[in-house]
């Protein structure tokens, strides 16, 4: 089973090209390079599209253009090579990449996209409550390390892989595949412009 896999909704998008759980080649850029990145893992792991059996995306939250750039490609991917696709939450694969730790997401304006009792929600990052020792990963983690420090939590440094919701993990955590337009976003906001009107 190949399956390719990629999220951007955070300010770092990953891809990965997986075969039957064994990871062939993976990538960390930006969100508009997403297609080209593909095309370099099929490169990498000497693989051709035609070869794929599914596709895996990251449905946020995050930036909402980025996950935009990120679920019409997949679309468009997975309607070209008649393949099922998947969505799987960027917090949750965060998650998964750190086993334990509290994903935190830059949500901008100020807020952050974390779970909340495993229900992803946007909150300010001075309303967490966090147990000393937290472990928390995420872009945002790292943009409000100092708040988050000071509530007793702990952050990895910055570079770090565990702040990347890497999609190798999105593959892990995929489990309903089904017509590419089926797929939603997982926004849990309005837009900055839609919220402008």
């Amino acid at each position: 089973m190949l399956t390719l896999a990629f999220d951007t909704a955070t300010s770092v998008a990953t891809s990965a090209l997986v075969r039957d759980g064994e990871v062939l080649a993976e990538r960390a850029s930006r969100a508009v390079r997403v297609l080209a990145d593909a095309q370099e893992l099929f490169e990498q792991a000497e693989v051709e599209p035609r070869e794929l059996n599914r596709l895996v995306a990251g449905t946020g939250p995050g930036s909402f253009t980025g996950v935009r750039i990120g679920l019409a490609a997949a679309r468009t991917l997975a309607f070209a090579l008649d393949l099922p696709l998947a969505g799987v939450s960027t917090l949750h694969a965060l998650a998964a990449g750190a086993p334990g730790a509290l994903p935190v997401v830059d949500a901008g304006r100020r807020e952050i996209f974390t779970l909340v009792d495993g229900k992803p929600v946007a909150v300010a990052p001075k309303e967490l409550r966090l147990e000393a020792g937290t472990l928390c990963v995420g872009d945002g983690a790292v943009h409000y390390r100092d708040l988050l420090e000071g509530h007793g939590a702990e952050v990895p440094p910055r570079g770090s892989e565990l702040h990347l919701p890497r999609a190798r993990f999105h593959v892990e955590l995929a489990s309903d595949f089904g017509a590419p337009d089926a797929i939603e976003p997982l926004y849990l906001r309005l837009p900055d412009a839609e919220q402008a009107r």
